[in-house]
């Protein structure tokens, strides 16, 4: 029987140097940790390899449920799959385990916030962008791509993969450069 610990942020900027402390502290034998979305379980290896080798009377361990998942129905998949395999979720703020019956319901309730909490966040994104271009502020993300050195190259016969190359960029950028009017 294992603790293991689980750490996650959104962004190569953000550190989980400060939940990996808490996860040491609560006696996690095992900690992975990554840097990747919580929007959805895609691409979260570290996660996945958790999940694969957990043994019955094992106990994952995550500082918040956030960390887990944003998305309600991935964190009820993950806690099944805990379940599943004969271990247990712990979740240290709110404390909250799947130990007892009633975990697992306030799991359900923390996974549904934590889903709306995702949804208000893109909405404030959207709305603070929607006002800083009608402020002339927010042109968008600014172009890195020659696109009059693509249409020349592509003029001259040159494939779009030979330009991709060339310029350092994907394939799906030039023929974007190239369906649009100059």
């Amino acid at each position: 029987m294992s603790k293991i610990g689980y750490a996650r942020v959104s962004t190569a900027d953000q550190d989980t140097a400060t939940q990996i402390e808490r996860l040491k502290a609560e006696g996690c034998a095992v900690i992975r940790e990554e840097k990747a979305s919580g929007a959805s379980r895609e691409g979260r290896t570290e996660l996945e390899t958790i999940l694969t080798f957990l043994r019955p009377g094992d106990e994952l361990m995550v500082v918040r449920l956030d960390r887990l998942g944003r998305d309600t129905r991935d964190v009820l998949n993950i806690v099944h799959e805990v379940k599943q395999r004969g271990a247990f979720l712990t979740v240290l703020e709110p404390y909250v385990t799947t130990r007892g019956e009633t975990g697992e319901i306030v799991l359900t309730v923390l996974g549904m916030v934590a889903k709306m909490e995702r949804q208000l966040i893109l909405e404030r994104q959207k709305a603070g962008i929607t006002r800083a271009k009608a402020d002339g502020v927010y042109k968008g993300r600014p172009v890195t791509l020659d696109h009059a050195q693509v249409r020349t190259l592509a003029a001259q016969g040159v494939g779009a993969t030979a330009i991709a190359k060339q310029l350092g960029c994907s394939r799906g950028a030039v023929y974007k450069v190239l369906n649009t009017q100059a």
